[in-house]
């Protein structure tokens, strides 16, 4: 369980997009947005947007920071590298385990061959500090029964597991380690970005969207939030922890890092995006392997649905929001009143819990456009990604839904290019068709292991409130 008291001298800031009102007694703001009250004693500790651990009140306080995501940590102790084993899961893939092992320098190795065509033989590489062990398994059993292997024979405080395509960066490990100096810390994950970045527009594509970047913006790692999980590409544990929970699930051959993550959360524990510390992947970028592996990352919702039920539906808000926007797509003068009166009656049901505030009514209704904005690109995104099936249907059935769809696709495209526009330096019209294919793809590999299952949970929406 992931308890303990935050120790002193550890600080915690406020995220720079948190709003803050009634001088500084009420913070809004984290993903999901959440609003925290705080008594004046307790705001007057935040101060300038900081506060330190000194005494068992502001750590609670601190805490309280935190598990509501409106603040960030700032540890103040790293503990060891020495206390780090690398576990590296590998098969037939010799040369990217030789680019890999020169970074690892001084550090504890354990390299899994997961029934490689040829033994992997111990790399010949002299260290004054650490080891290198290779265990095999004779035939392949997948990387996360490659994992928890390396996991099992590994001995120090905590595990480090890095997938053999990849290299990390200088300084990776010691920004990730100082978050576990917060106790309740389970699990740290570095940001991934491309090995090569440059190249084929395909290369660009994926160095500015790959599925594996999570993004520039520290964050806590939760269900339904911005960083919902963390790839098994690169992640930092407590070994102890992740012996409780078996480690990885060995009958997921895809989405078993999801579900790790969420399982540590269910049992209590937080889990730290770091996006700091940066770890280089080799995307695919040749079409068809890329194409294939987005279709295999959307064949795990069906299983992760299955084991955590509810936790990855392709959209997520209140009927009210889904009703408004459902309105404003049609694009009828009728759809756009309905969509400004459901917008209004949100707006009142708001302001009854900001009562008491400073100007109640513009907090309600800045909160009520924004989740009306972020519902309609939710939708959008949907609809071109999850259901896409459906979405063809209708529009070969109906002209004005055609145009509809058409709308909401190049949209929907646009805006995500305008969000990413600084990585890859790919033109809009070109990353447009990257993203709708990965989309396609994506949601191919939904429907194709739904169909598999005969299970539709993983493509029922959740209306929340």
């Amino acid at each position: 369980m992931g308890e303990g008291r935050l120790p002193d001298g550890f600080g915690v800031r406020v995220d720079p997009r948190v709003r803050t009102y009634s001088e500084g007694r009420v913070l809004i703001g984290g993903s999901p947005t959440r609003m925290l009250k705080l008594a004046p004693t307790a705001a007057a500790m935040i101060g300038d947007g900081f506060i330190e651990v000194t005494d068992s009140q502001s750590a609670l306080v601190a805490r309280k920071l935190l598990d509501s995501g409106v603040g960030n940590p700032r540890p103040m102790s790293i503990p060891s590298p020495s206390d780090v084993t690398v576990v590296v899961p590998l098969k037939n893939n010799e040369a990217g385990l030789a680019r890999l092992i020169t970074a690892l320098h001084g550090l504890h190795v354990i390299i899994i061959d997961d029934g490689s065509d040829v033994p992997v033989a111990v790399p010949r590489i002299s260290w004054s500090v650490g080891s290198v062990t290779v265990l095999r398994h004779e035939r392949s059993r997948g990387p996360a029964a490659a994992r928890n292997t390396g996991l099992r024979c590994a001995t120090t405080d905590f595990v480090a597991f890095l997938d053999s395509d990849v290299v990390p960066r200088k300084g990776w490990l010691e920004v990730m380690l100082g978050h576990f100096s917060d106790p309740a810390v389970a699990l740290v994950a570095p940001r991934i970005v491309a090995l090569e970045p440059e190249g084929s527009a395909l290369a660009r594509y994926e160095h500015a969207r790959s599925s594996l970047d999570l993004g520039r913006k520290e964050a806590a790692v939760r269900a339904g939030s911005a960083v919902s999980y963390v790839p098994s590409a690169a992640m930092l544990m407590r070994r102890s922890v992740a012996l409780d929970c078996d480690g990885f699930d060995e009958s997921m051959h895809v989405a078993e890092d999801v579900d790790l993550c969420w399982r540590l959360q269910e049992a209590g524990w937080r889990l730290r995006y770091e996006p700091v510390a940066h770890v280089a992947h080799e995307h695919r970028v040749t079409f068809v392997e890329w194409f294939a592996r987005k279709l295999f990352y959307g064949t795990g919702a069906t299983p992760l649905s299955a084991r955590h039920p509810g936790m990855v539906p392709p959209i997520a808000m209140s009927p009210w929001t889904l009703v408004a926007c459902l309105m404003a797509a049609s694009l009828t003068r009728l759809g756009l009143l309905g969509a400004a009166a459901t917008l209004s009656v949100t707006i009142v049901r708001l302001r009854k819990m900001f009562v008491g505030l400073d100007q109640p009514t513009r907090i309600a209704a800045i909160l009520a456009a924004e989740g009306f904005v972020a519902g309609l690109w939710q939708l959008a995104s949907a609809l071109c990604r999850h259901y896409w099936p459906i979405t063809l249907l209708a529009v070969l059935l109906s002209s004005r839904i055609r145009k509809i769809a058409l709308g909401l696709a190049v949209a929907e495209a646009f805006s995500d290019w305008y969000k990413h526009r600084e990585l890859g330096g790919l033109d809009p019209v070109r990353y447009a068709f990257f993203k709708r294919a990965d989309d396609i793809a994506y949601g191919a590999g939904l429907w194709t292991g739904a169909l598999s299952a005969r299970s539709i949970d993983a493509l029922k929406p959740r209306l929340d409130g």
